[in-house]
This record gives C-alpha cells, structure tokens and sequence, in this order.
C-alpha cells in the first residue's frame, strides 16, 4: 500500500492531518516570535582602561600591548582593534563566527579571567580595566527625554523613574538612558589667596575629604540593646562646606573655606556622550526586548504602560520616540503578509488558467496546509517571524505546488485516459514518489550554502534555510498524500474511449507549438547548442557590467550624518557646531517644510544601537552624530542630496559623512585601506598617498584616515637642579598644572542617592587663560612656601603628537577610509574597482603591508563561507541524481542545463539596473536546485516512457512534451510568486534573479536538455 492509497482509503486520517494542518497552523502563526530581523549574536566585546596623563604611546605600551598579549590566547579570538589615545585605552575584540551565543558567557568569563589576570602588571595609575560584554545590546525603542526648562538632574530623575517602570514589563531586558552629564561640586581657589595666606592646598583637600567621609563610628552597649552612634559633620549642602575651618595647625585665626575659595553646582566640564532632541538638551532611554518575544506584542505593552504614566510626566518635558521596533514589525510583517496572500493569489490564479478551476482549487489548499504546516514546525523550533523567514515562504511559494502539480498533472491524465481515481493516484504516486523526494532533497541542499555558513552572514540569513528546508519537506509529504486524497475527492474516474485521438492530452496549440520546435532544434542540434553556448558566453561577459553591493540600503527613511571636528576640539565646542547645525535645520524645516519629522544629535560618541545593523561610533571628543527621520524615501532622497551639497558650505570647519541605514553589515566605510607598519610617520605618508588617490576619484566621497590630525602639546621642561633645590618633584608640578587647568577631585559630595565629585580648580580667569601658565604657583611641601613655576620649569615647548594610535591584530594600523558618492550609479564595487590597482601599487617599504577591508571584507568573508560549503553541497546533489538513475549520462547532462540560469539572470540584473547582492547570490545558488527538479522529472518521463517500449526518439520527445505543464506550472508560479518583493530594497535582487533565471532556464530546459539527451545517448533523428 503506497502513501495515496492509504490517503484515500483511510479518509479519516486523512481529513484529521488535514485539520491538524489547518488548526495547528493557524494557532501557531498568532503565537509565533515577531522581530523586524533575526536573532544575531554581535560577538564583540569592549574592555576600557583609563591611564590619567599618559600620552598615547605610553598608553599602547605599557597598558594595551600587555592586554593584547593576554587576549591573543584566547582560542575564540578572530580579531583585536585597539584605539589608543591620551589617558585612555580602547580595546574592541571580535569572537570567531562559529561560536554560539550559548557560548559567549563562559568566553566572556574567560576574557575577565585573561584581564584580571594582567592587572598586577599593570603600571601604577592605570586604572581597573572594564570589560563591557554587552556591547552589541539592541534597543528596540529609542526614546529622547527632553525638557528646555529642566535642568540635567530633573530629567534624569524622571528617566530613572521611567527606567524603573518600564523593566517591569514582561518580555523587557533592560533599560539604559544615556547621554546623562554628572554633577559636580566646584571648589574654585584662588592660587593669589593661597599664597598670600600660606596654606597648603593639599592640607585643604583633605580636611574636606575626611570631613566628608563615611566611617564606622562604632556602637555602645546601653542596658540589653546595642545602639549605634553616628556623628554628625558630614556637609549637608554647599553652604555648609563653606564654613569649613582650614586655619593652618597652630593657628589663632578663624580661615573658613568659603573666605578663598568660591563653592558652586555644575555640570561635567568635559562630559563622555551629549544628547540632544530637536535642538533640545536631552537624554535618551533604550529599551531592549527579551529573546524569543513577539515584539509587536510587547511593544504595545510598553506604550501602554507608558500611557498609563503620562500624568507623572512634569508639565514642559517631552518624550519623542526616535525609533519603535515594535511598529517597524507590525508594518514589515503587514507589509510582508499581504505580500504572502498577493504571492498565494498570484499561483493560484496561474493554476487557476493553466489546470482549470478544479485542479486552481486542489493545489491552492494544498499550497495553504503547506504554509500552516511550515508555521507549526516554526513554532516547534522557534524560529520567528522576520524579514528573512517571511521572504523564505515567499521565495518557497512556487515551489510549494511544484510536486502537487506533478502528482495532480500525473492524475488528470491518467482519467483522461479511462483509468479510476484511484488507479491512477497509486500510479503516480508509485512512479514519481522517489524522483520528487530526490529532487525536493536537491532543491534544499541548493540552499545548504546559507545554513551550514558559519560567519556573521550565515547566521543573519539562517533561518532562509530553515524554512525552505521545513517548507519544502511538508510540500512533499501533502503532496503524496493530501493531493491525491483531495483528487479523488474533486474529479470523476474517467471513461476509456476507442478514439485514442479525442483522448490526447497534448493537442493544444502550446503542446502543437513545443512538439514542433523542440523537433526542429533536435534536427539542428549542433546549431541549437553553439547558440545556447553563445549566449552563456554573452552573459558570463555581461556579468561583469553588473554592478555589486553586499546588502542594499533599508527603506526605513532615518539618514545618518557624521560630524568630525578636527581631532583636538573640545567636546562643548563640538557641541556648540551641532547645535549650530539644528537650529539651521530646525529652521529651514519651519520655513520650507523638508519632510524632518524628527531630529537627534549625539556628540562624543554614536548613539544607543537601535536597530541591528547599526554600528555606534567609539568615543570621541570631536565627533557628533546627527539621526534624521524624514517623512517617506522621497523627501529622504532630496533633502539628503541637498544637505551633502550646502551643509560643508553653511558649516565649513567640519567634515561630513552622509550614510543610509543599512540592511546589513554596516563597517566603518565601504572602501577601507589599512597600511600595517611600525613608524607612525610612514604610516602617515602611506596614508596621505592613499587618500591622494580617493580624492582624485570623483565617485568617492569622504575620504579621511583614523589617525586624524596631529594635535599640539605643551610640554613644560623641568629644570631638575632648580626643583631639587626648592623642593619640587615632577609629581607636585603635574598636580599644580591639574587643579589650576582641568581640575582635581578631591572628595565626594553626598546628595540623597547622588554622589558629586568634589573638583578643585582655578577661578575662571586663571584656568581659561593659557598665559596664567607662567604666574602658576608650586607648593614646595619641604619649604612649605609656594614657588613660582618660572623657578622650576625653565621653557614650555609645544609639539605634535598622534592623538590616536590605531592597532589591529596587535600591529600598528592605518585605515584610510572612503565611501562611494551617493546618489549616482555608482556601488562601493565600482568604486573599489578603479582605486584598487593605483592603492596597490603604492610602494610599501619593507616590513609594512596593505590589506583591503570594507565592504569587500565583509563581503569577501561571507562569500567564501558560502561557497566553501557549495562543493560538498553540489557533490551531494549530483550524488543524488546518479542514485536516482543509476547512471552517470543522465545526470550530466540534467546538470549541463544548470548554467542556462545565467543567461536569464544577467538579463534581467542589467534591464532593471539592479545590483548583484549577497541575497541575490542566494537565489541564484537556490535557482540550481529548481532547475535540476526540473531535469529530474523531465529524464525520469523520459526512463518511463523507454520501459514501455517507445522507440528512443518518440520517448524524448513525447516525455518532453508531456512535462510541459509541470515545468512551466512551477516555473511561471515560482516566477510569479516572487513579483512582489521586486519593489523590496531587501529582497529586490534576489526577486529578479529567480525570476529571469528561472524563466529563461526552464523554457531552455525543456529545448536544452532533450537536444543534449540526444546528443548524451547518440539518439539520430528521423523525421516523421
């Protein structure tokens, strides 16, 4: 008994599966997980050390060369990247690909084990390093807090509030706000008073410390209780730390502190990370998603409960969303559904035409048990609904009905032909049940490369595989048993009829038309097969003409602009540009309506990472970051275009870098060289060639280096016997230069929850005046007088120094980095294509290297991981084929057809002008796939029609005829299943190539392949 007997003799079971599909699927569809992209592991991790006063070589060697020495043994570690600049060590690693998110905490625990293990090495004054594994957190929901009345701490008092409600709901991570500036307590000294007064300034600091210090004061024993004792002293507000006694020891005088010394609030004088919000001060709060969620669902939960808070919400504070992936989800699954039922529509309506209504009706419920039952197994394996599982069903829809169009095919003819319903079905279920299982196994191995890819991408694109595997599985299954239990269910057993001519199927004036071609090319088939060869030679040369990018640009309509000020610039005076930038955008949206929905500017570092593809900026005191959401694509398209040309005029003393947000892998540039060597001078010579060279490309733009610009540095010179003799040490000159200039902290100031750094420092007129360096006084604690500097330092030089020292893989590196101009018809490919040779054939000396990053890294990698897994894939398929035929002859030339592919892809990536991605090298391995179940069903026609005794010509041909409607049934519904993600930035390319290549692959499959059959198995031709 085969699988459709038992379908249609055991009807209860089969309308129980049948139901199961239909309930179960529908059931799991609604409790499926919901993201706008898949789950992806960021396998990087930031460790952070501070080094107070050490220049960035002193920082590289005696702080980052002895981590990295740790962190190379890591087994996982596939890359390290170091920035060194003053005072501070940046180290970023990158774990290797094929390790899993289950095994990144005991790595993380690892790489804490490597660091703490190299901290007694470390010089004294470097402090704890921090190593932040969570670096790759995606925040969901951005929001900016803003508040033009409000001063820093009140909207940090209601962000932490908000913090502390919104972790509360279920399938919420974390909160984060960002872009908080502390306060401090300023004690403002006069150097003049001290010195007149005599007093130490150091003895001054240290009464405030201990005064200010929590300690132990112990407890009594009074009776049976312990009551603890807790003295009084610690300053409860600033105008108590005024009346500090500092008289020196000894002294009869009363010397508050408040007599020298001026004691106020601030903020951070040099603040990490400032947000603004429409040209407002402003914090930003990030909320992430738990794993597995359904986003939209918690989404609406978030916005509920921040609607249930609004009256908290102070009068004058606004909360913007800068970005909700929960309504990005909903609109992309919509978007993405309606595609799926226009997809269903579509292939039912071709088998509506092509196979009449009966048969339109079988195969579309057929199609949908499918995808239900697909939905089911997603749920099992929770897989979420996202951006590529939903285009996977979409690009899996043709190929869904491809076996039940055999089977059902298969089935109409035989009671065409006068056999019963269920004669028939067990006939060609028989017949093709081993062929259309070898054949689904190959169209899934066809996608194999994408799932068994251990890199970034693979594991972006993963559950492609997952649902076409799934999918496709199902597909054979319902069609071996739900399609012919619903065929015995819709048609009539037919009637045998002595007239054979009335009963051929094939007289249609399609069948007439391919009977006669396919005659005509098997007459001609050396012509017919150097004009198929030529052709493919045409589109392999044309493929060249085809212009390549990674992942294409999203349709979410928010553009990124990158603002450098010159390395060296104080982070106010960066803020102070960015804010001169939006109120000019501000205003020209008010005057002329630009389509600027909203606006957000980050200085000192990039934003809170909101969406997947986004890669924040480090740290750096001279750049900002401004994120626009415009109305739609359009007003998106121009206004960028218009900003690019006028904003480097309107603001000229910055450099600009204007950029999309990504579907993909988003790095630094999409055209990065990187100059390896030893001496900082030739690596900036090496450099300056380099961008020489970008520059004088007109279709690049941004050109720039991450050494940046050299920055001045005064370096007093300490006459050593002169402060041997007075008694000043280096230690006491660094102090003095620190309190008069940037500040010292020198206690901590308590405030409720709030502890405020105590910071010393000059008055205003001594510390912002840079020739106040010579009336500087020393405190000679030996003399315990002050001594004027110009006693102990005998000339202030100024030099140039590398404030940032770039290190890759534990070797000094430059990259010089450049992006295609947008806009024009240009790809980073293209663009890398003309610089490429002139870059390489700069003259390296001995010892430094060049090496290419960018996009072609990026893409380069992916590319290989897929392919390196294409010949055991490939291997396997043909494999297949042979065991399926047990014979090598017939699988060669199934396989000869493969390659006519090319001819219809190249054709329709040139007409649309649309660039090659890596989605579109997925389709076009996928197309290998359909093209060989094709050639499966077509030679295994031709085998049975053989075994019946056909003469080898009339086999070919009438086998060839009599699959006419299957290959072009799953072709067309294939084809035509895929029209609407044509429009899909993500999906577009991948759209075309399945749809020229198979198109043009089929129609030439069925003249190609019978032609190289004859030719294969030496059949002659004889004329009828």
């Amino acid at each position: 008994m085969n699988f459709a007997e038992y379908s249609i003799t055991h009807k209860v079971v089969s309308w129980v599966f049948a139901l199961l599909l239909l309930v179960g699927g529908s059931i799991s569809f609604t409790q499926l997980g919901q993201l706008e992209f898949p789950e992806f592991t960021i396998k990087n991790a930031l460790i952070v050390t501070a080094y107070p006063g050490a220049a960035p070589e002193q920082v590289e060697e005696e702080v980052t060369l002895p981590l990295e020495d740790a962190l190379q043994k890591l087994d996982a570690l596939k890359n390290i990247r170091s920035i060194n600049s003053a005072g501070m060590s940046q180290i970023e690693i990158e774990i290797k690909e094929n390790y899993d998110k289950d095994a990144l905490p005991q790595i993380w625990d690892e790489v804490r084990r490597k660091v703490n293990d190299t901290i007694p090495s470390l010089p004294p004054g470097v402090a704890t390093p921090s190593v932040i594994d969570d670096f790759g957190d995606v925040f969901g929901i951005l929001l900016n807090l803003r508040g033009k009345d409000y001063s820093m701490r009140e909207l940090q008092n209601y962000a932490d509030f908000l913090r502390r409600e919104l972790v509360l709901v279920k399938g919420i991570k974390k909160v984060n706000v960002a872009g908080t500036i502390g306060e401090q307590v300023i004690v403002e000294i006069s150097s003049e008073k001290l010195n007149a007064l005599g007093l130490n300034q150091d003895y001054i600091y240290s009464l405030i410390t201990n005064q200010n210090v929590v300690s132990n004061a112990g407890s009594a024993l009074v009776g049976d209780n312990r009551v603890r004792i807790s003295p009084t002293g610690e300053f409860d507000s600033v105008k108590q730390m005024e009346r500090l006694l500092i008289s020196a020891p000894g002294s009869t005088d009363l010397v508050h502190l408040g007599d020298i010394a001026t004691i106020y609030k601030d903020t951070e004088e040099q603040p990490d990370n400032i947000y603004h919000a429409q040209g407002e001060q402003a914090l930003s709060i990030g909320i992430s998603f738990s794993s597995g969620v359904n986003v939209v669902k918690v989404g609406e939960a978030v916005n509920q409960r921040m609607a249930e808070l609004a009256n908290e919400l102070p009068i004058g504070m606004s909360l913007d969303t800068v970005y909700d992936q929960s309504k990005m989800v909903d609109e992309t699954i919509n978007g993405f559904v309606i595609s799926l039922m226009q997809s269903i529509a579509i292939v039912i309506a071709v088998l509506l035409v092509f196979m009449g209504v009966r048969s339109g009706i079988l195969m579309g419920l057929v199609l949908l048990l499918t995808i239900l039952g697909t939905f089911i197994m997603m749920k099992v394996l929770n897989i979420e609904l996202q951006i590529i599982s939903l285009g996977a069903l979409i690009i899996a829809l043709g190929m869904l009905v491809d076996n039940a169009i055999v089977v059902t095919e298969g089935i109409l003819i035989g009671i065409k032909r006068g056999q019963t319903r269920l004669e028939t079905a067990k006939q060609v279920v028989s017949q093709t049940q081993w062929p259309l299982l070898g054949a689904t196994i190959i169209a899934i191995i066809a996608f194999a490369p994408i799932g068994l890819s251990d890199n970034a991408t693979g594991e972006f694109c993963v559950s492609l595989f997952q649902v076409l595997l799934i999918s496709l599985f199902i597909s054979w299954i319902t069609a071996m048993t739900l399609t012919p239990f619903f065929c015995n269910m819709m048609f009539k057993d037919g009637a045998q009829d002595d007239n054979e001519s009335d009963n051929d199927p094939y007289k249609g004036i399609l069948f007439t038309a391919y009977k006669w071609s396919l005659k005509l090319a098997i007459r001609f088939r050396a012509v017919a097969m150097m004009l198929v060869i030529a052709a493919l030679v045409v589109s392999v040369l044309g493929f060249g003409y085809v212009k390549n990018v990674f992942f294409p640009a999203s349709n979410t309509p928010i553009f990124f602009v990158d603002v450098w000020m010159p390395e060296g610039t104080d982070v106010k005076a960066t803020e102070r540009l960015l804010h001169d930038i939006e109120a000019n955008l501000m205003a020209e949206q008010a005057e002329k309506d630009v389509g600027l929905v909203n606006l957000t500017t980050v200085i000192g570092q990039g934003a809170q990472r909101f969406v997947l593809t986004y890669a924040p900026e480090k740290g750096y005191a001279a750049y900002g970051q401004l994120l626009l959401e415009m109305q739609d694509l359009t007003t998106l398209n121009d206004y960028m275009r218009t900003l690019e040309r006028e904003l480097s005029v309107r603001f000229p003393q910055a450099e600009y870098r204007f950029k999309y947000m990504e579907n993909g892998p988003s790095p630094a540039a999409k055209i990065e060289a990187r100059f390896y060597g030893e001496d900082p001078k030739v690596l900036r010579e090496l450099a300056a060639k380099a961008e020489a060279i970008l520059k004088a490309e007109p279709t690049a733009n941004g050109v720039r280096h991450d050494w940046r610009n050299q920055v001045p540095v005064v370096r007093p010179q300490l006459a050593m016997a002169q402060a041997r003799e007075t008694g000043i040490s280096k230690s006491d000159l660094d102090n003095a230069l620190l309190t008069n200039f940037s500040g010292k902290q020198v206690g901590v100031y308590r405030e409720h929850s709030h502890l405020l750094p105590i910071i010393a420092r000059a008055p205003a007129e001594e510390r912002l005046d840079a020739e106040s360096i010579w009336k500087l006084q020393v405190w000679s604690a030996d003399n315990n007088v002050f001594v004027p500097i110009s006693q102990v330092v005998s000339e202030f030089e100024t030099d140039w120094d590398n404030p940032l020292i770039m290190r890759r893989d534990r070797k000094r590196m430059i990259s010089v980095l450049a992006d295609p101009v947008n806009g024009i018809d240009e790809t980073a490919d293209s663009v890398f294509r003309k610089v490429r040779p002139l870059i390489e054939a700069i003259e390296l000396p001995d010892g430094y290297e060049l090496e290419w990053g960018g996009e072609y890294e990026t893409a380069s990698e992916a590319q290989a991981s897929v392919f390196s897994s294409i010949p055991m894939g490939y291997l396997a398929m043909f494999l297949i084929t042979v065991l399926l035929f047990n014979s090598v002859r017939q699988p060669l030339v199934i396989w000869f057809t493969v390659p006519l592919a090319l001819i219809g892809v190249v054709s329709g990536l040139l007409l649309f002008d649309a660039p090659f991605s890596f989605m579109a090298l997925l389709g076009l391995l996928s197309l290998t796939g359909m093209i060989i179940k094709n050639g499966i069903v077509l030679v295994d026609q031709i085998n049975l029609e053989l075994s019946q005794g056909k003469e080898e010509l009339q086999a070919v041909i009438d086998s060839s005829v009599s699959r006419v409607r299957p290959v072009l049934m799953a072709a067309i519904t294939t084809m035509l299943g895929m029209v609407p993600l044509l429009s899909d930035a993500f999906f577009g390319s991948m759209a075309i190539t399945i749809i020229f290549g198979l198109g043009f692959a089929s129609v030439l499959t069925l003249i190609v392949l019978p032609v190289a059959y004859t030719i294969a198995f030496r059949i002659p031709y004889k004329a009828s």
